[in-house]
């Protein structure tokens, strides 16, 4: 569900996502910050995209390769300085709770903040790496990402935060820094313990490419993503689940158990490092069956990855989709991150015509699916899907059909 602006703005957004200009975006947001916040001074615009990952998941924190891409919807940011300590923060996405008002002299996190705790503990992350915000400023926020659909909106919010300090405050920092200081914010501000590859994939975006990345050391190439006479289709559960509050604490821990049983004997640093071979050849050192098939997914996602960008350039989409369907699996069985939710779109999905690859993307426990489609076949694609999921169970899926667009900046 998208809310905020109006329902017009809505239907526009709806209709093909980018159907609203981003200058039309800038200018019906400017107007909605003049009269929430007043109209003098220095009002400045920033944008940070929403991301999704083609394949490679939770490998980010355990050493391994991902291969995300951003998106042209994501957060909208219209904001200015103040002379004061006070910070004031409004999204049209949460019109309910109104202005939410902080200080950068109280910078710690609050449950009654909701969502303004992501750009406040951008604010104190930048503080922690030796660039204080030395003044307040106003923020009007809008997203046209799913909040809640796992194409990071909260990644996408910390993102456009540190977009627009390092512009404000006047700091000579890398987007490469700011998706840093973004990981490090949720971490131990937001106590998630997220990888690098939503906040990386947000800050380093480019169009009409996807990132490899390696998360052990940072080293990444862009991929053209060149799908003929395919397009991008995302699904969305409508499932909502908060990422803390989620399993995914517990899948990392239960990585970190497994490569630290792995480690008496192997002198590895992460489980990206080892191939399927190698794995096969010492998972029992792994003392529970559990642990074992975390860390089996955690070494295959990686190696599958690898695969699959080789595929890709190779001009071998249907090589490609075959891996991503193998993702799902792993993450369903071996993970165990899906939930009948994801299974049944996916499975939907490939019993479609026109169907080259689908699977969860995200987090998992809700969220969204990610598949590949022939043009010619999208129409029915989201049709029949849309009709099996709702009779199995109770409810839509929204389906986007997304474009990859470029990291975040000013506008």
């Amino acid at each position: 569900m998208l809310f905020g602006i109006n329902n017009y703005y809505i239907g526009k957004v709806r209709e093909g996502m980018a159907a609203v200009t981003t200058a039309e975006m800038k200018e019906k947001l400017t107007a909605d910050f003049k009269e929430k916040f007043g109209g003098d001074g220095d009002i400045r615009s920033y944008f940070a995209p929403g991301r999704v990952n083609l394949i490679g998941e939770h490998t980010d924190y355990n050493g391994g390769h991902v291969f995300p891409c951003a998106l042209t919807i994501g957060t909208y940011f219209i904001a200015r300085k103040r002379e004061d300590d006070i910070i004031r923060l409004y999204s049209e996405n949460f019109e309910g709770l109104g202005i939410i008002e902080g200080s950068i002299k109280d910078l710690t996190w609050k449950k009654e903040a909701d969502w303004a705790n992501y750009p406040i503990g951008m604010t104190w992350a930048f503080g922690e790496k030796g660039y204080p915000v030395t003044s307040g400023y106003d923020v009007l926020l809008y997203g046209n990402i799913p909040n809640g659909s796992g194409l990071s909106s909260s990644a996408s919010v910390e993102v456009g935060t540190g977009v627009m300090l390092k512009d404000m405050f006047g700091y000579d920092i890398s987007m490469i820094d700011i998706a840093l200081f973004g990981q490090y914010s949720e971490n131990n501000f937001n106590k998630v313990n997220c990888g690098i590859m939503d906040q990386f994939a947000i800050a380093m975006g480019s169009k009409d490419k996807a990132i490899f990345l390696d998360t052990s050391d940072l080293s990444y190439e862009y991929a053209p993503v060149v799908l003929a006479d395919s397009k991008i289709v995302i699904a969305c559960s409508n499932k909502k689940r908060g990422l803390g509050d989620s399993k995914y604490n517990e899948r990392r821990s239960e990585c970190e158990q497994a490569l630290a049983e792995l480690q008496k004997c192997l002198n590895i640093r992460s489980l990206g490092e080892l191939t399927e071979e190698e794995f096969e050849a010492n998972k029992g050192l792994i003392a529970s069956d559990v642990r074992r098939r975390r860390a089996k997914h955690a070494v295959y996602e990686n190696q599958r990855t690898i695969k699959a960008v080789k595929a890709l350039r190779d001009g071998d989409i249907e090589a490609f989709g075959k891996l991503m369907i193998a993702s799902h699996d792993s993450l369903r069985d071996d993970y165990e991150v899906t939930g009948i939710e994801l299974d049944t779109l996916v499975a939907s999905a490939l019993k479609q015509p026109g169907v080259i690859g689908s699977r969860m993307t995200g987090a998992g426990f809700g969220g969204c699916t990610v598949s590949i489609v022939k043009n010619d076949a999208i129409d029915g694609f989201i049709e029949n899907v849309g009709r099996e999921y709702a009779a199995a169970i109770g409810y839509a899926a929204d389906f986007y059909v997304v474009e990859i667009g470029d990291g975040a900046g000013k506008i």
